[in-house]
């Protein structure tokens, strides 16, 4: 097993409106790259462990939510780690743009 890959996405939402916003915008962040499917996905409180298939290799991860940033943890099989810079990337970039104030549909309340 490979160390994980972690990302830390910081914010200045609160929690409570970065757990909202990670719930309703999670599935179309990842439906906006092809190469990837959730195949999994459970919220306990803060938390949400996932299973995601990615060039039909199985990937699994936590994502932690804090007051002032997320943290995403991906153990990525040893096929897809040629491709972690790239997922980092990609992770934290996404993430940023759910998690700005100015993200949401809401006005950025």
């Amino acid at each position: 097993m490979s160390a994980p890959l972690v990302v830390s996405i910081p914010h200045r939402l609160g929690r409570e409106e970065a757990v909202r916003r990670l719930k309703t915008g999670l599935g179309r962040a990842a439906a906006s790259i092809p190469v990837m499917q959730v195949e999994e996905e459970r919220w306990s409180g803060d938390s949400m462990s996932f299973r995601i298939r990615a060039l039909g290799q199985i990937a699994s991860g936590q994502v932690d939510v804090a007051d002032d940033h997320v943290k995403v943890e991906v153990v990525l099989p040893w096929l897809l780690q040629r491709f972690a810079e790239m997922a980092q990337a990609t992770i934290r970039k996404r993430g940023q743009l759910l998690l700005t104030k100015d993200g949401g549909k809401d006005g950025g309340k």
